[in-house]
């Protein structure tokens, strides 16, 4: 069952030997964990979405780490573990909440940077946009976010050193780990990309080719690059010899950085986005350079006045799509706060939200043409995500990214570090759309030192009753994902049905239902085209879900991983007997 946890096993796991499963084991009986704080569940869970990653946590937790330095290990396990979805070359957001008796909310802010030297023509060529620049090779790469990240959280966050953390991850690198089913589908989906840098071909690939399952995937150059992290902290990627190699790489390739882009990166925190709903529960998601947070509480705010909970399904979808629709319409006049002012006080306005809800007609599709302009009253983008949460009650939601899989399929030699393509984020052509047909905006052209657009929606909800903790890849359709499980945790729903709802999409234009397969019956299809929907049903499924809930009546803490992947979830009891550190 979704969401049952189950120790990896060790043909999943061949990095896992023995030996190291009876220590764990061994560190959790002896009650390692710290006595939990009165407002803590005494319990603790990771979700993730590999099961090295999820081990990666337990062992951080089991050696007394606390949530923050489990999402260190998290982080860097799926870096090496899932280089088609993350890694050190590319960015994410963090929520943390730290735990107490009123707890308090953090963001951190890692999306990767423009590149100093960029500008709103880069990728023009004879007058025409070449969108191929913005997607492969090291012009489409924007600095990175996560190495930074990784220290911030260690040392403002954390109880263990930095080293600590990070050794899971560097063994992973040094020792291997198998190819599985996922890493070998989105290898071929960039089979050509890849095959054209001769360092990505010599890590990743076989001879060219898409290696074979259950081989070992060693990464020698990314170990050392993670050791010189755990050595010297953000100096150790930013400035010195991963950072000279980083440089080297990209410039002798064609790209643009500069060491100056590297030593003035920095992680933002910010305010997370934080939205009222009904029955005493509490929104706390990504804020803006995110446009996901504030789609997710429009889409909420809308929902909560309309009878979806009592609809029938085909009901239930007509006023979910419309929800959407709206919200994403909005999605153009976000970007970095850093360099424009969003009108996120606007989008979330009650009055606005109430005429938005009031502009859907209950029986039939509103034609994205016939909206008004975003924002105004009527007159009258492969990425990750994974959860943790202690046995205090600290917690992390954190949606990682390198955008497309395998990001741009460059490596600087020496480094190991696949770069990110998100670049491809940016409205490099703001009358065109990105490669998830997401269309562009001014609000988000490309400029020196931005931060690009974002869907990655990690989110909380909390309540005197209960926590729960939402997240997962999927480029634009993100926000749509988080709501239908959110929209299950809000019906009183199983949590093993929340990552595993079946999933559909509308992001406004084009104006078009996608859906899973299988997700509606011939029927419900019917019935939704003759209320004028146009339906694309896709050949896949899609996301990858991590959650987490936590019973705060009953201290009783679940996870569940999306059964459409490989990840695992663990919940792990504090033994009897523990005692404080």
């Amino acid at each position: 069952m979704p969401g049952t946890p189950v120790r990896p096993s060790l043909r999943q796991q061949p990095m896992v030997t023995m030996t190291r499963q009876l220590f764990l084991c061994a560190l959790l009986l002896l009650g390692s964990f710290s006595l939990q704080a009165a407002t803590g569940p005494d319990q603790a869970a990771v979700a993730s979405a590999h099961p090295a990653a999820t081990v990666a946590g337990e062992e951080t937790l089991a050696h007394g780490g606390n949530a923050f330095d489990a999402a260190v290990a998290v982080s860097a396990a799926l870096a090496v573990v899932e280089p088609y979805s993350s890694g050190l070359g590319g960015g994410g957001f963090f929520l943390l909440r730290q735990a107490g008796e009123q707890p308090s909310y953090r963001f951190l802010d890692a999306r990767e940077r423009a590149p100093l030297a960029a500008h709103s023509d880069m990728y023009r060529r004879k007058g025409k946009i070449q969108p191929e620049l913005s997607l492969d090779g090291p012009l489409a790469a924007a600095i990175p976010g996560l190495p930074a990240a990784l220290v911030e959280l260690a040392q403002r966050y954390g109880r263990l050193p930095l080293k600590d953390s990070l050794l899971p991850a560097i063994r992973l690198a040094r020792d291997g780990v198998s190819y599985d089913r996922i890493y070998r589908e989105r290898a071929r989906w960039r089979l050509a990309a890849m095959r054209d840098d001769p360092e990505t071909a010599r890590i990743f690939l076989h001879k060219g080719e898409i290696p074979n399952e259950f081989g070992l995937l060693r990464q020698p150059d990314l170990a050392r690059t993670l050791e010189r992290i755990a050595r010297d902290g953000k100096a150790g990627f930013y400035s010195g010899e991963t950072a000279r190699k980083l440089v080297d790489g990209v410039r002798k390739a064609g790209g643009i950085w500069t060491l100056r882009d590297l030593s003035e990166y920095r992680v933002v925190e910010r305010n997370p986005l934080r939205f009222q709903l009904a029955n005493g529960r509490e929104l706390i998601s990504a804020p803006p350079p995110s446009a996901g947070g504030i789609a997710i509480a429009q889409s909420l705010a809308m929902l909560q006045q309309l009878p979806w909970q009592k609809a029938e399904p085909v009901q239930r979808t007509h006023y979910v799509v419309e929800a959407l629709r709206r919200a994403y319409r909005d999605r153009g006049l976000i970007g970095d706060p850093d360099f424009i002012s969003n009108p996120a006080p606007q989008l979330l306005d009650r009055a606005y939200l109430k005429q938005l809800a009031q502009s859907i007609d209950p029986q039939r599709a509103t034609p994205s043409s016939s909206l008004p302009p975003a924002g105004k009253l009527h007159e009258g983008n492969h990425t990750t995500h994974f959860t943790v949460l202690d046995a205090d009650g600290n917690a992390v939601s954190a949606t990682l990214s390198i955008n497309l899989p395998f990001g741009a399929a460059f490596v600087a030699p020496g480094t190991g570090v696949l770069l990110n393509d998100e670049m491809d984020d940016f409205a490099a052509d703001i009358e065109g759309a990105n490669a998830y047909g997401l269309t562009g905006s001014r609000a988000n052209a490309v400029d020196a030192g931005k931060r690009p657009l974002s869907s990655m929606s990690p989110t909380f909800i909390e309540s005197q009753e209960d926590f729960a903790s939402f997240g997962t890849p999927g480029g634009s359709r993100i926000p749509s994902m988080v709501l239908l499980a959110i929209l299950q945790y809000l019906d009183g729903q199983p949590i093993a049905s929340w990552p595993s709802v079946a999933r559909y999409h509308h992001q406004y234009l084009p104006d078009v239902i996608e859906h899973e397969p299988n997700t509606f019956s011939t029927k419900q299809i019917v019935d939704l085209k003759a209320r004028g929907y146009q339906l694309k049903a896709l050949n896949r499924q899609y996301g990858n879900q991590q959650v987490l809930f936590w019973h705060k009546q009953n201290n009783l803490v679940e996870a569940a991983s999306d059964p459409r992947g490989i990840g695992t979830a663990q919940v792990i009891k504090k033994q009897a007997g523990a005692k404080p550190e």
